[in-house]
């Protein structure tokens, strides 16, 4: 578990002027990782830390000299066309890294000079999907989703009788995820129209979006091996914006008896910013449980889970149709929650993934599941927002939206700010829907 250090005194500053600004995602206190090139230039993607609004070149800073030791060897790992290497080395290698960045960022460096010709403007870069993913598992840890959701289909018993003793999740597809930006198909498939006898095939009716966050494994575990909760956290990297589209019609037809498949494999989208868990310490909360559900069983228990096992991450989705981009009209909000209420942590997600012996590797991608909050306005997925469809969202401009339209632009973001510590930020999580594909007659 990552603790305060110097580097995250809000009164530091930097010399780039712009992760001075208020508001900023990226303060010298944020320093989270991508893998970006020059945009249109052909070059070989590597890895980058955000400060303000540029972006510091780990393949530049790496030949620069300035960094040694253990500092410089992480570097050198981050400036590959992907971060595994860098996921690979560990918390030592991360936070070594993390402090030779802050301090040669910060006013007054005498490293200024050499850095300032390793920078890159955010306005001209480009962004790939930060890792390689071997593998990715959707986890389902917001109980307000899974109450909300269970409503609409088992009213007298919305919340399956597993769900406050084991984390729920299962194993999705890794292939098709993509970095912010990513425009994709609208899914194809088979559905069971209402009132039918047999099912149809053709494009999905009833899509949606999932507001998640993304968990990047660091060190993995040998096969055989079960990660404990009290070092479960020293294996994850960081974590992103992740939009894990849903299919809701194929999803309602072809989920039983073994889950999702063509409702949920067609996209997922991740911001490509990764924030660390040590940029993440200031905002830790206590992880609790309501009165009288059941604790965690000893294997998903510990005081420091307890303690400060949450993360207050507050988070937001927009909605841009294309009228609205045509008139030049900014996304509009249609959710706003905070991460601090799911119902299960990262280090638990974690520690029952591998309790079983299940190995994970640097790159393995976990999602959060969607994070809805306790009120409807929390709300992460369309399907609750307008309760299965029954209730449009009115936006702004008078338009309405029940599920994603041909065109439609979602855009997740997030953020940690609380008194006496660095306001810190994800960047935007940005997907756009294309007309699916002419099906043949």
């Amino acid at each position: 578990m990552t603790f305060l250090n110097e580097t995250h005194d809000p009164k530091h500053q930097s010399w780039v002027a712009s992760a001075n600004a208020a508001g900023t995602d990226f303060p010298i206190q944020n320093l989270p990782f991508a893998v970006f090139r020059r945009k249109g230039s052909g070059e070989t993607f590597r890895g980058g830390v955000a400060i303000g609004d540029q972006i510091l070149d780990l393949a530049a800073l790496a030949q620069s000299g300035v960094l040694t030791g253990e500092a410089a060897a992480a570097a050198q790992a981050g400036a590959q066309d992907k971060l595994n290497a860098l996921m690979a080395l560990g918390t030592s290698a991360w936070s070594a890294l993390r402090l030779a960045l802050s301090r040669a960022l910060r006013e007054g460096s005498a490293d200024q000079a050499t850095l300032q010709s390793c920078l890159v403007p955010q306005a001209e870069a480009e962004y790939d999907v930060p890792a390689r993913i071997g593998d990715y598992t959707d986890f389902y840890t917001s109980v307000y989703h899974a109450t909300n959701i269970g409503k609409q289909f088992r009213p007298d018993n919305p919340l399956l009788p597993n769900y406050k003793w084991v984390p729920i999740g299962y194993h999705g597809r890794a292939s098709s995820i993509g970095v912010s930006g990513q425009q994709f198909r609208r899914p194809v498939g088979q559905t069971m129209p209402p009132g039918a006898t047999e099912p149809a095939f053709g494009p999905c009716k009833r899509l949606d979006i999932e507001l998640e966050l993304g968990i990047f494994i660091g060190s993995g575990n040998a096969l055989g091996d079960a990660v404990d909760i009290n070092e479960a956290e020293d294996h994850v990297f960081g974590i992103c914006l992740l939009n894990d589209w849903s299919a809701r019609d194929i999803q309602g037809w072809e989920y039983q008896p073994l889950g999702p498949f063509l409702a949920k494999n067609f996209a997922s989208t991740v911001s490509p910013w990764v924030v660390t868990l040590e940029a993440l310490a200031p905002y830790r909360v206590a992880f609790t449980r309501p009165e009288g559900d059941p604790q965690p069983m000893a294997y998903l228990d510990s005081p420091a889970n307890r303690a400060e096992g949450a993360f207050d991450i507050q988070l937001q989705v927009g909605l841009q149709t294309p009228k609205m981009r045509a008139d030049g009209q900014a996304d509009a909000n249609i959710c706003r929650t905070s991460y601090r209420h799911a119902y299960w942590t990262v280090a638990q997600m974690l520690t029952h993934h591998t309790v079983n012996g299940c190995n994970l590797q640097p790159g393995d991608l976990l999602g959060s599941g969607t994070l809805s909050g306790p009120t409807l306005d929390q709300a992460g997925a369309l399907i609750e927002l307008t309760t299965g469809g029954k209730n449009p969202i009115a936006l702004p401009n008078g338009e309405q939206r029940t599920w994603l339209e041909d065109g439609d632009s979602v855009v997740l973001r997030g953020w940690c700010e609380k008194a006496g510590a660095a306001r810190i930020g994800f960047g935007e999580c940005v997907g756009t829907v294309l007309p699916a594909r002419a099906l043949k007659g």
